[in-house]
Parts: C-alpha cells; structure tokens; sequence
C-alpha cells in the first residue's frame, strides 16, 4: 500500500508519531511520478529539487503547530501562476514564463505546509474538454490510455486518479473540474463563485472562472477547500462570507433532504447507462431517508450557446496582453509592431484558442454586441432564476456529471460542436455562480461515471454532507486504475 493511498487525517496520524517523515511522503510521489508519468502525461513541469529541500527543511523543524496540510504533495494546474516555478498555461505562448509571485491559493497552500511537486497539464489557457487542446502533449485517463482524462483540468484529475499526488487543484469554467473527475473516477469540486480568490489565475473568461480541489475522497476534498477559501484584496471578486468548518459537515445525516432532479439532465442525449448510475444513487440517497422529485430548469437548453458567447468574449479580452512585448514568447519573424502582435499570437496560440479569440471578437465588435454579448448576459439571469427557483423548496439539485463517460483521443478533435457538448450538464452551475460536486457513481465498460450534486450560493458544506454519505454508502471511490 502507497503512503499517498491514505486519506489526509491518516498521513497526519502517521506523521505526528513520527512513524513517516515527511521525505518518506514526498518520495512516495515522485516514485509513482516515475512509475506511471510515461503513461499518464499528467504533469507539463516537476519541481522536484524544491519539492525534497522543503520536505528536508520540516522533517528538521522542531515545531508543535502545524499547517492543515503539513507536509503532503499536491500537484498545481498549469495556469495558476507559481513564483520561480514555470506556468505556461500548457501554451506554447508562454513556454519560457517565470512568474515572480505566487497565486493566493499558492500562498495559502504553502502556509498550510503543503508541498508542490509540480504543474499539471490542461487544455491551452483552459479552453477544451478533453486535454487534446494542450500546446505540448495530451494527458491520458488512467484507468484506460487510449481515452481521455476530460479537461481542462484533464492532468489535475488524471494525476490525482494515478496516485501521483495526493491533491491537485484546477479551475473551472464550464465544467472543467467536474467533468475530468467524472471521467477519472475522483471527486472534483467547482466552489461558489467569489468562495476562492482568482488571484494569480490566468484568465479564460473572468466572472466564470474559479479554482477548486481534486481528491481521492469527500473529506480530503473538504481539507484542500478549506484550506484555500477566503476573502482576498487582491481579488475584487473575492466574497466576504464567512468560511465555515467544512470538516463538520460529515455527519452522514441526510434524513429529510429535499432532491431536485431536472428532467433536462436526463433527456435525450444522456447515455442509459448513465442514467442509471443517477437514479440507483438516488435510491441509495432515498434509504439514507432523503427524498427526491423531478423538477424542471427550463433555460438550460440555452446554457451551451451563452457561455460559449460569454465566455469567449471575455477570452477575447483577456488574452489580448498576451502579444509578444510583455512576457512569453516574441516571434523572430516580425518586421514593425503590428507584425509582432501578428506573428507571435499566430505561432503562439492554438487552434482552439484561436477559434475562440475570433468568436468572442466578433460577438463584441460594433452591429453585433447587443444581438449576441448582451442577449447571452440576459439568459445567463434567466437560468440563475431558475435555480433559485428551485433551491426556494429544495436543499440540493442532483444529476449527471456527463452525459456518457470518457471518450477515446482522437475521436471528437475534428467536431469542435460535439466535444463543446460534453460540459452541457456542467455550464449551467458557471453562469449561475453556484457551487458543485461531482463525486463517482459507477462504471461503463471499465471507465467511471460522476454523479453531480449542485448547492445553494455558498452551501458547500451541504454539498460535503451528502456527497460523504453517498460515498460512505458505496465503493465506487474505493477502486483503482491498473496501471
């Protein structure tokens, strides 16, 4: 049994008896990392020289207080920003990007004492569903590597699912936690919208994105987002609410829960398999003495065609530093300004990037903002009402992560309308704000399927107390890829 097959209240056990060293923990990684790393092409960038002097460094601290996550390895999304440690957004346009500061979630994980063994891979500046949008190479899922991990968080989850690491974080946008977990079999979770600062998060689409945890199980979930959650001056976005003690949620009590279940996330489209993987974990919620209905959310039908006018438009904007003269890569070719900004971001960016940057521009450009930009903010109120109809008389909304499980490398590339599809049952809880959880539920033909639970604003806790029973209930969390 690894050291990194324990859950984090094990490792802390174990290292405050002195049973293990932390070096012990830290090696227990990058001996899986140089097992299986071949395999899974999770990580772009290891930190391993910084990762041991660290770990060296509180072994030899003589100290009684210790951080919530003294000592473990965690793995970082590639585009949240590492001071001396290369972010590159797994972009070719910032191959050679040195960030000189640290994102606040970087700067709470190190004031918890967690270790960063290195940078994952994802789609390009977070734009893609599979990881096959990555500037250098694509991630392969675990438990099959002819099939993709999802994205864009595809190297965050499939890290985590390989026991490379213990934790990651990623970031999700329209679904980019979740979706990856479902496919990887380990519990991704995007917070309430301002729950956690975007500080030193590169940006895709600004009042979309926001950084979450991916674990092995709920309660390691609930220690990461703990750790990271809070009010951040250096993020306007950042909510003052107060951050509760996740930790308490897990009560296992779900007697008298109230289960919205919209029929549109188990219409047509959603695999039967699936399907049924939802309707026998509400049966295993119902004997826990929670009860269900079937609602509907009638805007979500609209959600794919108003993020991706949103969030390409606020793509379009943000990317636009990215040009050659600041950071990141210059082209050699140009001959006067204008080429420069020319040449670098047509030999820097992708094709999907691209393909985006053109979409939102022309969203917002004069003759077309209100048809489309300002049209698409419109439904984005409307499905927001439509959950807040729905939590006025239920705790929790449930359904499918994903409509099928993963799919294989290469089989959607040439269909960019078909893989932009696959987040349709996760971009919803984006343009509402709302917190969500996407836990394992089962298995098709040997590859895992996520079961999504959905909270009110802020509720994250709920989301804990009955993602923990469900998982207590069952042993999907328990199986294991055999690489």
């Amino acid at each position: 049994m690894s050291l990194l097959d324990h859950k984090i209240s094990e490792l802390h056990k174990l290292l405050h008896k002195k049973e293990i060293s932390v070096t012990d923990v830290i090696d227990a990684s990058y001996n899986r990392i140089n097992a299986v790393e071949d395999k899974v092409k999770a990580f772009v960038t290891l930190n391993e020289e910084a990762a041991r002097a660290e770990a060296k460094e509180l072994d030899n601290a003589a100290k009684t207080e210790r951080g919530l996550l003294f000592g473990l390895p965690i793995g970082v999304k590639d585009n949240i920003v590492t001071k001396n440690l290369r972010t590159t957004c797994s972009s070719k346009i910032l191959a050679n990007f040195d960030p000189i500061y640290d994102a606040t979630v970087v700067d709470k994980l190190k004031a918890a004492e967690a270790i960063t063994i290195g940078k994952l891979n994802m789609d390009e500046f977070a734009m893609g569903s599979s990881n096959e949008n990555s500037g250098f190479f694509p991630t392969r899922n675990p438990w099959n590597t002819e099939y993709v991990p999802g994205g864009s968080s595809g190297g965050s989850a499939a890290s985590v699912a390989a026991g490379e690491v213990l934790f990651s974080l990623g970031s999700d946008t329209g679904g980019s936690i979740r979706q990856p977990a479902a496919y990887c079999g380990v519990v991704g979770l995007k917070p309430t919208y301002g729950r956690v600062s975007r500080f030193g998060l590169v940006a895709f689409a600004s009042s979309l994105d926001q950084i979450g945890p991916i674990t092995r199980n709920v309660e390691d979930n609930a220690y990461l987002l703990q750790t990271i959650s809070g009010l951040d001056p250096m993020d306007s976005t950042s909510a003052n609410v107060e951050v509760p003690d996740f930790l308490s949620s897990f009560t296992g009590d779900v007697k008298g829960l109230k289960i919205a279940v919209p029929k549109e996330y188990l219409a047509e489209g959603v695999q039967e398999e699936v399907r049924g993987s939802v309707l026998a974990a509400l049966k295993v919620l119902e004997s826990l003495g929670a009860t269900w209905e079937e609602v509907s959310l009638p805007h979500s039908k609209y959600a794919l065609a108003t993020y991706y006018l949103l969030s390409s438009s606020e793509a379009s904007a943000n990317l636009a530093r990215f040009d050659g003269v600041r950071y990141g890569i210059r082209s050699d070719n140009a001959k006067n300004l204008i080429d420069l900004y020319k040449q670098t971001r047509s030999e820097g960016f992708g094709d999907e990037v691209k393909r985006r940057i053109m979409l939102g521009t022309f969203a917002l450009s004069s003759g077309y903002y209100d048809a489309y930009y300002i049209k698409a903010q419109k439904v984005r109120t409307l499905i927001k009402q439509d959950f807040e109809k729905v939590f006025e008389k239920y705790d929790v909304i449930i359904g499918p992560t994903t409509p099928s499980p993963a799919f294989k490398i290469g089989e959607k590339t040439k269909d960019p309308m078909t893989m932009y599809a696959n987040d349709i049952l996760t971009i919803p809880v984006n343009l509402a704000g709302v917190p969500a959880i996407s836990v394992p539920c089962g298995f098709s033909n040997g590859l895992p399927l996520g079961l999504q639970i959905i909270g009110k604003h802020f509720d994250e806790s709920t989301l804990y107390r009955v993602a923990h029973a469900f998982e207590q209930a069952t042993d999907h969390h328990k199986q294991k890829p055999a690489l």
